[in-house]
């Protein structure tokens, strides 16, 4: 079952783009409005899936620099001579959308895929962040290996505290 969460903005973003255009936020990187993305895990990956529909995949750029990944897409306008315009909603230009990679992923093993308009980014868990089970070793079965296991535990904390 998926939920969908409330955003106060939505409607604030909308606003804006119908009273100054969705160039301005376009070019700015306004990465809510032309570069939607859902982001979940799934087992040992991160997957983060951004609509970029109609953007040429020749003009798609990803980069990692310092734990921030950085996607660039452009996407032209069209252009038709003696064209009058009614409607103009389309945003065009070059977008961008930045990640903030926290610790213990694998940034060299992202590998990136474009697809009927959304761009799959899966981003690996490194292994030394990968949860691991550590073995406990014990002395034997007997109390008498528990014994002196707590003597000798007693004996280094009377040897500390004196």
């Amino acid at each position: 079952m998926s939920t969908t969460t409330y955003d106060p903005f939505r409607n604030l973003d909308r606003t804006f783009d119908r009273l100054f255009g969705e160039g301005l936020r376009g070019q700015a990187g306004g990465a809510g409005t032309v570069m939607p993305m859902d982001l979940y895990r799934s087992g040992e990956s991160f997957v983060a899936h951004i609509d970029l529909p109609g953007v040429d995949p020749a003009s798609i750029d990803i980069d990692v620099e310092d734990r921030t990944l950085t996607v660039r897409a452009q996407r032209s306008a069209p252009e038709a001579e003696d064209a009058q315009w009614l409607s103009r909603e389309r945003p065009s230009g070059t977008f961008a959308r930045q990640l903030s990679l926290g610790r213990g992923l694998a940034l060299d093993r992202i590998e990136a895929d474009y697809r009927d308009g959304v761009l799959t980014l899966t981003i690996p868990v490194a292994e030394e962040a990968k949860p691991r089970r550590i073995s406990v070793s014990h002395a034997g079965s007997s109390t008498d290996g528990r014994r002196e296991i707590e003597s000798s535990d007693r004996q280094g904390s009377d040897a500390q505290s004196a």
